[in-house]
C-alpha cells in the first residue's frame, strides 16, 4: 500500500546578518510586532502536511530561546556549520532515523518573512509528484546586463531567466547526497537547488509570489512590513 511522504522543514538560521547594519542577527529584528525569524516559521509550523521545523542555530545563540515559537513541540533545533550548506546538510543528517530517502525536506530562509500559505501549498503539491522536487521563484521583467569592469557587455535574454526564492523542496536522500557530492568536489553552492542541479538533476520551478523577498538590507525591513501589512492586515 502507498503511503503520503513526509515533509519536514528546515530553517538555517546561524547566520549573523551584517549588512543589515543591526548589532543582532537579522532574523531577530522585529517587523509588525514578532521577529522575521517567527514570520518565517509561521506558514511551515501552520501547514498540516509539515511535519515539523527544524531551525539551524550558530553555536552562541542566545535569542531563539527568547521568542515564543521556539516553545512548540513541532519545532527542533541543531547546531549549524561554517555556512549554509554545512547547516542544511546538519540539519539533513539529524533525519536520517526518521526520513526515508523520498520523504521530503522544504529549506526556507530565516530572513524570508513574507511567505504565502498559497505559495507553500503550491510548492507541495506540485513537488509530491516530482521524482526531484522544486523551488519557488517569479519570472524576471527587467532588462538584465551583463556587465564586466563596470561596462555593459551584453543584453542578456530574459525569457528563461526568473528568481530563486525559498522554500526549495526536494527528496531527502537526492538533497542530502547532492550537497555531499558538492562539498566532496569543492564545488560552491549558493541554493540547495544549485546542489541539485550539479548532482544532474533537474528540479521543477513553481510560480510564486513576488513579495517573498529575503531581508537582505535595512530598505529590506520596510518593504516587508509593508507587504506582511498587506497579506495578513499586522
Amino acid at each position: 500500500m502507498n503511503t503520503m511522504p513526509k515533509c519536514w522543514a528546515v530553517i538555517p538560521a546561524a547566520g549573523i546578518g551584517q549588512r543589515v547594519g543591526s548589532k543582532i542577527p537579522k532574523q531577530y529584528l522585529q517587523i509588525a510586532g514578532k521577529t522575521i525569524l517567527e514570520h518565517s516559521i509561521t506558514p511551515l509550523i501552520d501547514n498540516n502536511r509539515i511535519a515539523g521545523v527544524t531551525v539551524v542555530l550558530h553555536p552562541q545563540d542566545t535569542h531563539f530561546a527568547d521568542i515564543r515559537m521556539g516553545a512548540s513541540d513541532k519545532i527542533r533545533t541543531v547546531i549549524g556549520g561554517a555556512t549554509r550548506a554545512h547547516s542544511v546538510l546538519n540539519a539533513l543528517k539529524s533525519f536520517e532515523t526518521q526520513l526515508a530517502k523520498d520523504d521530503f525536506v522544504l529549506v526556507h530562509d530565516a530572513a524570508r518573512p513574507c511567505l504565502t500559505s498559497d505559495d507553500l501549498n503550491r510548492l507541495i503539491n506540485l513537488c509530491l509528484d516530482h521524482e526531484v522536487g522544486g523551488i519557488i521563484g517569479s519570472r524576471v521583467t527587467d532588462t538584465i546586463k551583463q556587465v564586466e569592469d563596470n561596462n555593459v557587455v551584453n543584453t542578456l535574454d530574459r525569457e528563461n531567466i526568473w528568481r530563486a526564492y525559498t522554500p526549495q523542496m526536494f527528496k531527502f536522500g537526492i538533497l542530502q547526497s547532492a550537497i555531499q557530492k558538492a562539498f566532496e568536489d569543492n564545488v560552491s553552492i549558493t541554493d540547495e537547488a544549485s546542489a541539485i542541479e550539479y548532482a544532474g538533476y533537474q528540479p521543477c520551478m513553481v510560480e510564486g509570489d513576488v513579495r517573498n523577498i529575503k531581508v537582505t538590507t535595512a530598505e529590506d525591513i520596510s518593504l516587508a512590513e509593508i507587504f506582511l501589512q498587506e497579506e495578513f492586515n499586522l
